[in-house]
């Protein structure tokens, strides 16, 4: 077992279309969404909440996307209305995490969404540590009000990610990480 450290240092994600059957089964997965859900939350708001897809709904929530694409542009490449139909079909699960902001809280927005986002995280180093890989994703689904709509969303809601987790088909190998050095400074008045 990696210790939280260890775990931080090696973790990395996982491209979707490498991500293949098993996922987390039931118990395990609600292990992991119950940790994942533990992030700092100011006023104890709970912003954000999750949406699986899992199944055939994974292929119809993609079939649903590409329409929308389609509709606004119908000279849309036929590759890319294949990318559009199956995105979401290669990891066997997918959790789309929401941010749902409460505009009536004197909490700012922004911490709102760093807690949903936080949850997000978590999912990406709860997997890596239960053995598992994950990649989180955005692209244009997680902006668009339409493709909210599909998803239900309220007004006061948007997708933080689309996560997709499963098994990696290969070994992944890291990619270059920052050099701390550039990143850090000192403040002083």
């Amino acid at each position: 077992m990696l210790s939280a450290l260890e775990l931080l240092q090696q973790r990395h994600s996982a491209p979707s279309r490498q991500l293949g059957e098993p996922a987390p089964d039931d118990a395990t997965l609600r292990t992991l969404l119950e940790a994942a859900i533990r992030v700092p939350d100011h006023s104890k708001l709970e912003p954000f909440r999750l949406v699986l897809l899992r199944g055939d709904a994974k292929l119809h929530f993609g079939e649903r996307l590409a329409e929308i694409a389609i509709r606004r542009n119908p000279d849309l490449p036929e590759s890319k209305r294949e990318k559009e139909r199956l995105r979401y079909t290669f990891a066997p699960l997918v959790v789309i995490v929401i941010s749902h902001v409460h505009p009536e809280s004197t909490v700012p927005v922004i911490e709102q969404q760093f807690a949903a986002a936080c949850v997000a995280h978590n999912l990406l180093l709860g997997t890596y540590a239960l053995g598992y890989g994950a990649q989180w994703l955005t692209g244009w689904a997680a902006y668009d009000r339409e493709a909210a709509a599909l998803l239900d969303l309220k007004d006061n809601e948007q997708v933080v990610g689309f996560v997709h987790i499963g098994t990696p088909d290969i070994d992944i190998p890291d990619r270059d990480r920052p050099v701390l050095d550039d990143l850090i400074s000192t403040w002083a008045p």
